[in-house]
Protein backbone atom coordinates (compact mmCIF):
# COMPACT_ATOMS: atom_id res chain seq x y z
CA UNK A 1 0.00 0.00 0.00
CA UNK A 2 3.15 2.24 0.46
CA UNK A 3 4.43 1.73 -2.96
CA UNK A 4 5.35 4.40 -5.19
CA UNK A 5 3.84 6.95 -2.57
CA UNK A 6 7.18 7.58 -0.47
CA UNK A 7 9.80 9.74 -1.61
CA UNK A 8 13.56 11.26 -0.98
CA UNK A 9 13.38 14.59 -0.63
CA UNK A 10 17.00 14.79 -1.79
CA UNK A 11 16.81 13.49 -4.87
CA UNK A 12 12.88 12.75 -5.71
CA UNK A 13 12.87 8.77 -5.88
CA UNK A 14 10.71 6.34 -4.37
CA UNK A 15 11.23 4.56 -1.52
CA UNK A 16 11.86 0.55 -1.73
CA UNK A 17 10.11 -1.50 1.07
CA UNK A 18 13.19 -3.82 2.58
CA UNK A 19 12.60 -6.45 5.26
CA UNK A 20 15.04 -6.51 8.07
CA UNK A 21 14.99 -9.73 10.40
CA UNK A 22 13.27 -11.27 8.08
CA UNK A 23 13.87 -15.17 10.08
CA UNK A 24 13.01 -13.99 13.31
CA UNK A 25 10.97 -12.71 15.74
CA UNK A 26 12.55 -8.96 15.36
CA UNK A 27 11.19 -8.70 11.56
CA UNK A 28 9.75 -5.51 10.36
CA UNK A 29 9.33 -3.69 7.06
CA UNK A 30 11.45 -0.47 6.26
CA UNK A 31 11.38 1.94 3.75
CA UNK A 32 14.51 3.33 2.08
CA UNK A 33 15.36 5.35 -0.70
CA UNK A 34 16.08 3.39 -3.89
CA UNK A 35 19.35 5.66 -4.36
CA UNK A 36 20.48 5.20 -0.74
CA UNK A 37 23.33 2.94 -2.02
CA UNK A 38 23.42 3.24 -5.62
CA UNK A 39 25.44 6.57 -7.35
CA UNK A 40 23.74 9.29 -5.76
CA UNK A 41 23.87 7.29 -2.05
CA UNK A 42 20.94 9.59 -1.01
CA UNK A 43 21.43 10.69 2.54
CA UNK A 44 18.06 10.64 3.34
CA UNK A 45 17.39 7.91 6.39
CA UNK A 46 15.16 5.19 6.17
CA UNK A 47 11.59 4.90 7.93
CA UNK A 48 10.19 2.19 9.84
CA UNK A 49 6.08 1.52 8.21
CA UNK A 50 4.62 2.22 11.83
CA UNK A 51 6.17 5.64 11.39
CA UNK A 52 4.40 6.38 8.06
CA UNK A 53 1.23 4.97 9.47
CA UNK A 54 2.10 7.41 12.73
CA UNK A 55 2.51 10.11 10.32
CA UNK A 56 -0.57 9.67 8.14
CA UNK A 57 -2.72 8.96 11.08
CA UNK A 58 -1.64 12.64 12.72
CA UNK A 59 -1.70 14.42 9.19
CA UNK A 60 -5.37 13.59 8.48
CA UNK A 61 -6.44 14.46 11.99
CA UNK A 62 -4.93 18.03 11.30
CA UNK A 63 -7.38 17.92 8.09
CA UNK A 64 -10.70 16.64 10.10
CA UNK A 65 -9.91 19.82 12.26
CA UNK A 66 -10.15 22.41 9.68
CA UNK A 67 -11.82 19.88 6.81
CA UNK A 68 -14.55 22.83 5.74
CA UNK A 69 -11.98 25.14 4.62
CA UNK A 70 -10.06 22.27 2.89
CA UNK A 71 -12.97 20.80 1.53
CA UNK A 72 -14.11 24.38 0.18
CA UNK A 73 -10.56 25.04 -1.31
CA UNK A 74 -10.58 21.54 -2.73
CA UNK A 75 -13.74 22.18 -4.96
CA UNK A 76 -12.58 25.52 -6.11
CA UNK A 77 -9.38 24.02 -6.96
CA UNK A 78 -11.28 20.87 -8.64
CA UNK A 79 -13.23 23.68 -10.60
CA UNK A 80 -10.83 25.64 -12.09
CA UNK A 81 -7.77 23.40 -12.72
CA UNK A 82 -9.90 20.52 -13.52
CA UNK A 83 -12.19 22.11 -16.21
CA UNK A 84 -11.74 21.00 -19.65
CA UNK A 85 -14.77 23.08 -21.58
CA UNK A 86 -11.95 24.60 -23.76
CA UNK A 87 -10.02 21.86 -24.30
CA UNK A 88 -12.81 19.75 -24.98
CA UNK A 89 -13.83 22.33 -27.98
CA UNK A 90 -10.19 22.73 -29.08
CA UNK A 91 -10.52 18.86 -29.81
CA UNK A 92 -13.53 18.65 -31.34
CA UNK A 93 -12.09 21.61 -33.79
CA UNK A 94 -8.46 19.49 -34.40
CA UNK A 95 -10.56 16.76 -35.21
CA UNK A 96 -12.42 18.04 -37.98
CA UNK A 97 -8.99 19.83 -39.18
CA UNK A 98 -7.15 16.54 -38.99
CA UNK A 99 -10.72 15.02 -41.09
CA UNK A 100 -9.50 17.90 -43.74
CA UNK A 101 -6.33 17.76 -44.23
CA UNK A 102 -6.55 13.51 -44.40
CA UNK A 103 -9.19 14.38 -47.63
CA UNK A 104 -6.86 16.82 -49.09
CA UNK A 105 -4.19 14.98 -48.82
CA UNK A 106 -5.79 12.02 -50.44
CA UNK A 107 -7.83 14.18 -53.05
CA UNK A 108 -3.96 15.66 -54.25
CA UNK A 109 -2.43 12.45 -53.93
CA UNK A 110 -5.24 10.83 -56.51
CA UNK A 111 -5.45 14.26 -58.32
CA UNK A 112 -1.42 13.51 -59.24
CA UNK A 113 -1.87 10.09 -60.63
CA UNK A 114 -4.62 11.30 -62.86
CA UNK A 115 -3.30 14.38 -64.07
CA UNK A 116 0.02 15.21 -65.49
CA UNK A 117 2.21 17.80 -63.13
CA UNK A 118 4.95 19.18 -61.98
CA UNK A 119 6.35 16.96 -59.44
CA UNK A 120 8.55 19.55 -57.77
CA UNK A 121 5.24 21.36 -56.79
CA UNK A 122 3.07 18.23 -56.26
CA UNK A 123 5.94 17.44 -53.74
CA UNK A 124 6.21 20.46 -52.10
CA UNK A 125 2.35 20.81 -51.49
CA UNK A 126 2.02 16.98 -50.37
CA UNK A 127 4.94 17.81 -48.08
CA UNK A 128 2.96 20.87 -46.87
CA UNK A 129 -0.69 19.09 -45.93
CA UNK A 130 1.56 16.40 -43.97
CA UNK A 131 3.63 19.23 -42.02
CA UNK A 132 0.08 20.72 -41.19
CA UNK A 133 -1.54 17.27 -40.45
CA UNK A 134 1.64 16.33 -38.28
CA UNK A 135 1.37 19.83 -36.28
CA UNK A 136 -2.26 19.15 -35.62
CA UNK A 137 -2.21 15.58 -35.23
CA UNK A 138 1.15 16.17 -32.29
CA UNK A 139 -1.35 19.03 -30.91
CA UNK A 140 -4.25 16.63 -30.83
CA UNK A 141 -2.41 14.07 -28.78
CA UNK A 142 -1.16 16.59 -26.30
CA UNK A 143 -5.29 17.74 -25.60
CA UNK A 144 -6.16 14.45 -25.38
CA UNK A 145 -3.77 13.45 -22.48
CA UNK A 146 -4.09 16.91 -20.98
CA UNK A 147 -7.82 16.12 -21.08
CA UNK A 148 -7.51 12.57 -19.51
CA UNK A 149 -4.89 14.34 -17.17
CA UNK A 150 -7.26 16.49 -16.02
CA UNK A 151 -10.34 14.07 -15.79
CA UNK A 152 -8.24 11.75 -13.63
CA UNK A 153 -7.51 14.54 -11.39
CA UNK A 154 -10.75 15.49 -10.63
CA UNK A 155 -12.10 12.05 -9.93
CA UNK A 156 -9.13 11.82 -7.15
CA UNK A 157 -10.36 15.38 -6.07
CA UNK A 158 -14.01 14.04 -5.57
CA UNK A 159 -12.70 11.19 -3.59
CA UNK A 160 -10.67 13.14 -1.81
CA UNK A 161 -14.09 15.50 -1.01
CA UNK A 162 -16.25 12.95 -0.15
CA UNK A 163 -13.60 10.82 1.98
CA UNK A 164 -13.47 13.81 4.04
CA UNK A 165 -17.02 15.22 4.18
CA UNK A 166 -17.53 12.11 5.44
CA UNK A 167 -14.70 12.15 8.46
CA UNK A 168 -16.50 14.05 10.89
CA UNK A 169 -14.43 12.51 13.65
CA UNK A 170 -10.69 12.20 13.97
CA UNK A 171 -9.22 8.89 13.51
CA UNK A 172 -7.92 6.66 16.04
CA UNK A 173 -6.01 4.16 13.89
CA UNK A 174 -4.27 3.63 10.64
CA UNK A 175 -6.68 2.98 7.83
CA UNK A 176 -5.55 1.59 4.24
CA UNK A 177 -8.37 2.88 2.32
CA UNK A 178 -7.99 6.66 3.76
CA UNK A 179 -4.37 6.44 3.05
CA UNK A 180 -5.04 5.41 -0.29
CA UNK A 181 -7.55 7.63 -1.54
CA UNK A 182 -6.28 10.64 0.43
CA UNK A 183 -2.41 10.46 0.29
CA UNK A 184 -0.41 11.88 -2.63
CA UNK A 185 2.89 10.99 -1.11
CA UNK A 186 5.08 11.08 2.01
CA UNK A 187 8.27 12.88 1.47
CA UNK A 188 11.03 12.04 3.71
CA UNK A 189 13.64 14.63 4.49
CA UNK A 190 17.39 14.17 5.14
CA UNK A 191 16.42 15.04 9.02
CA UNK A 192 13.49 12.24 8.75
CA UNK A 193 11.56 14.42 9.03
CA UNK A 194 7.84 13.61 7.26
CA UNK A 195 5.70 15.93 5.19
CA UNK A 196 1.91 13.63 4.09
CA UNK A 197 0.71 15.37 0.73
CA UNK A 198 -2.57 14.94 0.36
CA UNK A 199 -4.76 14.86 -2.86
CA UNK A 200 -5.66 18.58 -2.69
CA UNK A 201 -1.95 19.76 -2.29
CA UNK A 202 -2.05 20.27 1.05
CA UNK A 203 1.33 19.23 3.12
CA UNK A 204 0.89 18.85 6.61
CA UNK A 205 4.76 18.59 7.97
CA UNK A 206 5.77 16.11 11.02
Amino acid sequence: IFSGKIRCGECGSCFGAKVWHSTDKYRRTIYRCNNKYDGQKCQTPHVMEEEIKTAFVTAFNRLVTEREEIIANAQLVRQTLCDTTALTEEKAKLQQELAVLVEMTEKTVMQNARIAQNQEEYQRHYDGLVAQYDAAKARFDEVTETISAKEAQSERLAVFINKLKAQTDPVAEFDSQLWASMVECVIVSVDKGLAVVFRDGTEVRM
